[in-house]
């Protein structure tokens, strides 16, 4: 059985507290696990979640703040040290090269496991699996960003009571897949399409291009909110979004559900970026993150 969820590691901005680690997040896709952001500590959250090394197929790095990366050194050694039989695939800024290598070698080790390294330029595609496509969009934040998001192909849904009226059956409705046609009847008269699923993750970022098309049309959203809009000129000046902010991003874009995190210290009770982001007229499923909490993606249409 496929399962997709987000198990949320750590929710802290730039430093930890006493009930939050600094980020990390892995998204549990089918039978891949992406990790995002790891920050310091990943390695015993992960423990504590219940994630194995083994459960690692990607890493995805927004930005080379220490609250989002300087986990790394840590759980790249743990995949080594577990000997994790596959391939990893890090993705990260192209510009920060030098603190990702500085990361990947920051002590002696045994290396055992490929380690990919596919460092992000530009927009547009990255990679393809084999139940997603990989995408990233440039941020606005004083150090080179990216967000990420992972989109499902579209596929078709079989109608059994148009079959029926055709008289296709057994064998020959996965000839009538393969060819579009069978018989003079298509395949769009017996099926329907279905939307495939979006994933987004939007880290540290002001408002920008970006943050608009990687949350257009997802099915969840996880996206910084770092202020409470009372403090929106922080957000400005420190490049990050307010929970109100986050939510009109989601409204806007359909979001079906919300996870906002990466909340500032200064917040001790997380129930006011709840409110805030109901204010600004998000409708819509939503999860304020905590710490190894289990955030499953909604069901499929």
């Amino acid at each position: 059985m496929s399962v997709r969820e987000l198990v949320v590691l750590g929710t802290a901005s730039q430093v930890p507290t006493r009930h939050r680690n600094h980020n990390g997040y892995l998204l549990r896709w089918d039978g891949q696990g992406l990790l995002f952001d790891p920050g310091e500590g990943t390695q015993r959250q992960m423990l504590r979640a219940g994630v194995a090394a083994h459960d690692l197929n990607r890493i995805c790095v927004t930005h080379f703040h220490g609250d989002h990366s300087l986990g790394l050194a840590g759980v790249i050694q743990r995949i080594n040290l577990d000997r994790v039989p596959h391939p990893v695939t890090a993705h990260y800024p192209a510009s920060g090269q030098r603190f990702f290598d500085r990361l990947r070698y920051a002590t002696a080790y045994r290396e055992t496991v490929r380690l990919i390294e596919r460092p992000v330029d530009a927009d547009g595609e990255l990679d393809r699996a084999e139940s997603y496509v990989l995408e990233a969009r440039r941020l606005w934040h004083p150090v080179e960003s990216y967000g990420y998001r992972l989109v499902e192909p579209d596929t078709r849904r079989m109608l059994p009571d148009r079959l029926a009226e055709h008289g296709i059956a057994g064998p020959d409705i996965g000839r009538l897949k393969q060819l579009g046609e069978l018989n003079g009847v298509t395949l769009d008269e017996v099926s329907e399409r279905r939307r495939g699923q979006r994933f987004a993750f939007v880290m540290d970022t002001r408002l920008c291009e970006g943050v608009h098309a990687l949350a257009e049309g997802a099915d969840m959203l996880v996206i910084e909110s770092t202020f409470l809009d009372e403090d929106i000129q922080l957000a400005v000046d420190h490049g990050h979004l307010t929970a109100g902010q986050a939510a009109e991003v989601a409204a806007r874009a359909g979001v079906r559900h919300l996870v906002l995190t990466h909340f500032s210290q200064r917040y001790a009770d997380p129930t006011e970026f709840e409110r805030q982001a109901r204010t600004a007229g998000y409708t819509g499923e939503l999860t304020i993150a905590q710490d190894l909490s289990r955030v499953p993606l909604p069901k499929r249409h």
